[in-house]
């Protein structure tokens, strides 16, 4: 047989003191924030650069290439979906104008 017993009244109500624990950080971290300029930074260029000129050049194409085979193997197995089809398309659609699409859109949004 169990007994109840009734909580003490400090754990019944809201602990209150739990918002200074959010809000103090939060006041101090908005005080010492400084200015973000959004494009003045330079860090990841190269890597964009380097990315970007691999999806489209000889990677995207080898991308699409394998994502073709990847249908085509599907196909073979017998089991026909339209996805095997259509995936294949996207992904060369996707690798040759996504990356200009993306770029622009990134460069116009900044």
């Amino acid at each position: 047989m169990t007994t109840k017993t009734a909580l003490p009244v400090q754990q019944r109500m809201p602990n209150r003191a739990r918002g200074r624990d959010y809000i103090l950080p939060a006041c101090v971290a908005l005080a010492c924030a400084g200015a973000a300029f959004a494009g003045a930074d330079t860090t990841f260029d190269p890597a964009l650069t380097k990315f970007t000129d691999f999806l489209e050049g000889s990677g995207g194409k080898i991308i699409t290439v394998l994502s073709l085979a990847g249908g085509l193997i599907g196909l073979a197995s017998g089991r026909f979906s339209l996805g095997q089809v259509a995936v294949p398309v996207g992904v060369g659609i996707g690798v040759g104008t996504g990356v200009p699409i993306v770029t622009s859109v990134v460069t116009a949004v900044i």
